[in-house]
């Protein structure tokens, strides 16, 4: 994946979680667009773990720098 791309979907992300996590995890509707919601979800559901979850957030930081 080019940084195009990877830039594409951070932007979705951060517009729209919601819609963006819909294509790659089952999210029920109820849960709106609240990121920590969807977050709670995932990880409650076993659809993300707390290593992916850590993960995620260290690649956050370095896209924040």
């Amino acid at each position: 994946m080019d940084i195009n791309a990877m830039m594409s979907m951070l932007g979705q992300l951060k517009s729209n979680p919601r819609q963006m996590l819909m294509q790659r995890f089952n999210i029920p509707e109820n849960i709106g667009n609240d990121p920590q919601n969807i977050i709670q979800h995932l990880m409650n559901t076993g659809q993300v773990s707390q290593d992916q979850f850590n993960r995620a957030m260290q690649i956050k930081k370095m896209f924040m720098k």
